[in-house]
């Protein structure tokens, strides 16, 4: 988790809000994925089309809405490293409005253990290891360096904000940050925490004419598999746009001449359902690019 060094703004803009602004501008450029909060620690819709909820999306929960963005707008999936969308005249209505900037914990590879009161935070000192405090308005967050999937309500007053959340960034804290322990991974195994491998109900046409696949040679198909999975499971930020990207480049170099198998867009799901997205998205950003392509 990085301390804000003397703020850098970028030339010629004018922030309305300067103190969040200019930290938001500082954790992105030290690799935290940042996003401006308005009242009620809710997102914003980061477009015309999608503000005020507009498109029908829903930015305060932890998915994105039905928009029809070219870049994702909505929530937890909007956090960004990138300074130059932060600063653009896109960004700069939600910054008029903004109460707080929020970071996505687990594009920063880190996890939030969000403790709601005095109760909490005893339970965590008898249970947890220590590592760096932030205080909040009615308890404190607790940071462990690693990412694992959010879960609300582990336990009474304790909810964990790693994966597809958000948490208030509410400054760097104090205390020496340790790696996140299994005393925190097993209070949200409620669920597996492991990706199931899911059969995808997704088909692609055999090539043309019944012709041999000329990508069908064991190091090339390979290769360009492994290098999408290793795009998705790197991803910082902005993870539906990187997941439906790579699978366009996927499908652009492999959909028509039938050389993809089952194992092979399982292989892409499971990467993507590692970083936090689900079957439906996945499915979605599948079609999505299939139709682009006019499979």
């Amino acid at each position: 988790m990085p301390e804000p060094t003397p703020n850098r703004v970028a030339p010629g803009y004018r922030s309305p809000l300067p103190d969040a602004f200019r930290t938001a501008l500082e954790l992105a450029t030290a690799g935290v994925p940042v996003l401006p909060l308005r009242e009620g620690k809710v997102p914003f819709g980061n477009c015309h089309t999608c503000a005020g909820q507009a498109c029908g999306g829903r930015p305060h929960m932890q998915t994105t809405g039905p928009c029809q963005c070219p870049a994702v707008c909505h929530g937890w999936a909007a956090a960004t490293t990138d300074t130059s969308l932060i600063t653009s005249r896109a960004w700069a209505p939600a910054w008029r409005q903004a109460a707080a900037v929020a970071y996505h914990p687990g594009g920063a590879g880190l996890t939030v253990v969000d403790l709601d009161d005095a109760a909490a935070i005893a339970w965590a000192r008898e249970a947890l290891p220590a590592t760096r405090t932030v205080p909040t308005t009615r308890g404190e967050h607790w940071i462990y360096r690693g990412a694992m999937q959010s879960s609300n309500a582990v336990r009474p007053g304790v909810d964990i904000k790693s994966l597809m959340s958000y948490a208030r960034w509410l400054g760097p804290g104090t205390g020496t940050m340790t790696d996140l322990p299994d005393a925190v991974r097993t209070l949200a195994v409620k669920k597996p925490l492991t990706v199931r491998p899911v059969q995808p109900a997704v088909t692609v046409p055999a090539p043309a004419g019944g012709g041999e696949c000329r990508h069908r040679t064991p190091a090339y198909l390979e290769r360009g598999i492994a290098m999408a999975e290793q795009r998705i499971t790197e991803a910082r930020s902005a993870i539906h746009t990187t997941v439906y990207r790579t699978f366009l480049a996927v499908l652009s170099a492999h959909g028509r001449c039938g050389c993809l198998t089952d194992t092979h867009i399982m292989r892409l799901f499971t990467a993507a359902q590692a970083k936090g997205e689900s079957l439906r998205h996945c499915t979605d950003a599948w079609t999505n690019a299939r139709t682009r392509l006019g499979l």
